[in-house]
C-alpha cells in the first residue's frame, strides 16, 4: 500500500497540463470509484475505531493517526449503499477536504491511474446514484464513478452559507453595482454555496459546470468588442477539479489569451492540503482560497471587486 502513494509530491508536475491521477477504490465487491491523489495524505488498513456518541450514522468512529484524531466516515453509507462490514480487511483513505482532515472507510484500494481531464465526463442522466456523483470515467473498459465528496461532507458535517454582517461594512453600492462573476464548479453543492454568498451581496453571476464550458462563455463575451471584457466579467471564481477542463488549465488559457488575460481569476478549491503558492503562480491565478468558509469567500470576492473598481476609475481619470 505504501508503494501506491510513493512520491505523491511529484503529482504537482501535472498542474496546468489538464491531467490528474486517480486513486481507485471499492465500496463493495465490484464497482470502482476514484479520488484525486492530490487530496490523499495516506491510505492505511482500518485501525481500531472508537464510537462517537450521537454522531451521524455515517460516521463509524474516530481513530488516532500519527497523534491526530480523525473522524472516519463510511463512504458506502454516505452514498446510500450498505455499510462496509468487513472492517478487518477494509482501508481508510486519509484525505483533506475543505480544510478538514477526514478518513473515508472503503472496502478496498486498487491502484493509481494517470488520466487527462478530457477523459473525465459529467455523470450520464438516469444513473441511480447520480446525485452523489460529480463525474465518471472509463478505466480498463469499466465505468469509474467519482463521488461528489463536497455534497457528502455537507450532508454529514453540515455548513453555514450565511456571511457575517460586518463583511460588507464599508462597501459602497458602486463597488458591487453592475459587477458580474463567472462561477465555475462541477459540484452542484459547491455552486449552490457560491450562489448564496453572491446573492447575499447582491452580485450577479453566470455559472458553468466545467472549465471548457466556462472558457467557451468567456470567448463568446470576448468576441463582443462593444463591451470591455472586464466590464462584462469582474471575476472568474473557479474550482480546480473539473471534468473536460480543470481549473488550472482554464486559468492558464485565460491568462494566455490576448483579451481574457485582463480578467481576475480566483481559484476556490477543496485541495487545501496539497495546494500551495507555487501552483497558483505556475498557472497565473490571481488568488486562491480553500473551500469552504462563506464569510471569507465573501470578503475575498469583495476585495477583488473593489480593486477592479479602483482600477477602472484610475483609467478613466487618466
Amino acid at each position: 500500500m505504501t508503494k501506491i502513494l510513493d512520491n505523491v509530491n511529484s503529482r504537482t508536475q501535472l498542474v496546468g497540463r489538464n491531467r490528474l491521477e486517480l486513486l481507485l477504490f471499492r465500496l463493495g465487491k465490484r464497482q470502482r470509484f476514484g479520488i484525486n491523489v492530490f487530496k490523499v495524505r495516506e491510505v492505511i488498513k482500518c485501525p481500531p475505531l472508537t464510537r462517537a456518541p450521537q454522531a451521524h450514522p455515517v460516521i463509524r468512529g474516530i481513530a488516532n493517526m500519527r497523534g491526530q484524531t480523525i473522524t472516519v466516515m463510511d463512504l458506502a453509507m454516505a452514498v446510500g449503499k450498505s455499510a462496509i462490514e468487513d472492517m478487518e480487511n477494509s482501508f481508510v483513505i486519509v484525505a483533506e477536504y475543505n480544510r478538514h482532515v477526514q478518513g473515508f472507510l472503503v472496502a478496498g484500494v486498487d491502484k493509481i491511474v494517470n488520466m487527462n481531464w478530457e477523459e473525465i465526463k459529467p455523470p450520464p442522466n438516469g444513473m441511480g446514484s447520480v446525485s452523489f456523483l460529480t463525474a465518471v470515467t472509463n478505466v480498463d473498459d469499466e465505468l469509474i464513478e467519482i463521488i461528489d465528496v463536497e455534497k457528502v461532507m455537507a450532508d454529514v458535517m453540515g455548513y453555514s452559507d450565511v456571511i457575517d454582517e460586518g463583511v460588507t461594512d464599508g462597501t459602497t453600492k458602486g463597488e458591487v453595482e453592475n459587477k458580474h462573476v463567472l462561477v465555475v464548479d462541477d459540484s452542484g453543492m459547491a455552486r449552490k454555496q457560491m450562489f448564496k454568498v453572491l446573492d447575499q451581496m447582491e452580485i450577479s453571476y453566470t455559472s458553468a459546470n466545467n472549465g471548457k464550458d466556462a472558457y467557451d462563455i468567456l470567448l463568446g463575451w470576448a468576441e463582443d468588442t462593444s463591451v470591455p471584457i472586464t466590464e462584462r466579467c469582474s471575476l472568474v471564481l473557479s474550482d480546480v477539479e473539473m471534468p473536460v477542463m480543470d481549473g488550472y488549465t482554464l486559468t492558464k488559457s485565460i491568462k494566455e489569451h490576448p483579451v481574457l488575460s485582463e480578467l481576475t481569476v480566483m481559484l476556490h478549491s477543496s485541495l487545501s492540503g496539497a495546494f500551495n503558492e507555487s501552483m497558483v503562480q505556475k498557472v497565473g491565478a490571481d488568488d486562491f482560497i480553500a473551500k469552504y468558509d462563506a464569510t471569507e469567500l465573501a470578503g475575498r470576492v469583495l476585495s477583488h471587486l473593489k480593486l477592479k473598481t479602483e482600477s477602472i476609475e484610475a483609467e478613466e481619470a487618466a
